[in-house]
């Protein structure tokens, strides 16, 4: 299909966020909906630090978080309460296992739930899942949390380790540090770290000692709440929403201080957070289709947002003038760039991933693979400024699927 904005009669804000009253059907109609959404009005309060140039539409399994190994080849995802999925960058999934938490697991602790995972290098590569006993309407059931080990190519469960309930009564995320190291989550309002090497088979369960945290940041927690965290720069990134509200902070994990990276206003549940450069993002937010009392933005499935740190000064005005191909396939658009209605040349433009660079008549032609339909802005840089179109849709969104009875969290 083709879709496109049109060019800008002027330069626009970039921090342009979705609205909450805009609802994709299905099929190509949903997508052309979401392109003129998202760039419809800026958060107030959002400072600038993050250019959110595209979001991939994702089954709606995909729900709880997400992660990633450290060559970037392959991303997992956790939901709807406990399968674990993988793909590769483009979002095609490899494998996937939707009863990831044994029986025999659940039987025992009654865990059943599992949150933002987060990949780890103990045991030479793991996926770390928090574990929670949840429950729609009587909510944390059991009052501990775990981490749960997963091995990364064959998906299978491997042990668990327990919380110790006097520091933490649910597992609902994790984060491992940039040097592997500890493993950061929350209590209330406290960020809490645990070793890595605490999380061995030596302290397996159901029989092995409960783990305690060795650090503990009181107060650190965003007034939003954390529904998923990643590490950027050395600092640890952390989502959330309150009313209606979503944000990103970052919390410097030597000192507990924070600041605000990104605040948009969606209708949706947020979740997880991770690092992967694809899709023309290196920063990425997994947004669920439930929230009551408003029309989902992404819906019927999940939603993959794609950021990347905004340049210094935006100056260009830049189009996609033509589109062609559809997802999963190829797809290329061409893209103009300019300045004050002159044409820019020389300039590097991305659109979903892939690159190139414009011509003496301001013109460029990208081609990229997408695994998954979704909606993608085309980038244009020179030096310390940019520029970026609207919202280009590309294919069809998925089919809608039964909704979860009640709020997987």
């Amino acid at each position: 299909m083709i879709a496109s904005s049109g060019p800008p009669a002027a330069p626009r804000p970039l921090r342009r966020e979705p609205g909450r009253r805009q609802l994709w059907p299905a099929a190509v109609a949903a997508l052309a909906a979401l392109a003129l959404a998202l760039p419809a009005r800026a958060a107030a309060q959002d400072p600038g630090r993050w250019l959110l140039t595209g979001a991939s539409s994702l089954p709606i399994t995909y729900w709880q978080g997400l992660t990633s190994n450290p060559g970037g080849s392959d991303a997992y995802f956790v939901g709807v309460f406990q399968g674990l999925w993988r793909t590769d960058p483009q979002l095609v999934q490899t494998a996937g296992n939707p009863a990831e938490i044994p029986g025999w697991v659940t039987a025992a602790e009654g865990y059943n739930h599992i949150g933002d995972p987060t990949w780890n290098p103990g045991d030479g590569g793991r996926v770390l899942l928090p574990m929670e006993c949840y429950s729609p309407s009587a909510g944390n059931t059991c009052g501990t949390g775990a981490f749960g080990v997963a091995d990364p190519e064959t998906l299978a469960f491997r042990y668990y380790v327990k919380l110790d309930p006097a520091d933490i009564a649910k597992a609902m995320w994790a984060e491992t540090s940039p040097d592997g190291s500890l493993v950061w989550t929350s209590s209330g309002d406290d960020l809490l770290a645990y070793r890595s090497s605490d999380i061995a088979p030596a302290n397996a369960g159901p029989a092995g000692p409960l783990i305690r945290p060795v650090r503990r940041l009181p107060g650190s927690v965003p007034p939003s709440g954390v529904t998923g965290a990643a590490f950027v720069g050395g600092r640890l990134l952390l989502a959330g929403e309150a009313n209606g509200t979503y944000q990103v902070w970052s919390v410097d994990t030597a000192t507990g201080a924070r600041r605000l990276e990104i605040e948009l206003h969606v209708c949706g549940e947020s979740e997880g957070l991770d690092t992967i450069p694809t899709l023309g993002g290196t920063l990425h937010w997994l947004i669920a289709p439930f929230d009551p009392g408003c029309e989902l933005t992404f819906g019927p499935g999940s939603a993959l947002l794609h950021f990347v740190p905004e340049p210094a000064h935006e100056r260009f005005e830049v189009a996609v003038t033509r589109l062609t191909g559809s997802a999963p396939g190829e797809v290329e658009a061409t893209v103009e760039a300019s300045r004050d209605g002159h044409p820019l040349p020389r300039a590097s433009v991305s659109f979903a991933g892939a690159t190139a660079r414009t011509g003496t008549d301001g013109t460029a032609t990208v081609s990229a693979y997408l695994g998954r339909p979704g909606s993608f802005r085309a980038v244009v840089e020179r030096g310390q400024s940019f520029g970026a179109s609207g919202l280009v849709a590309v294919g069809a969104a998925p089919q809608p699927a039964a909704a979860p009875a009640a709020n997987p969290r």
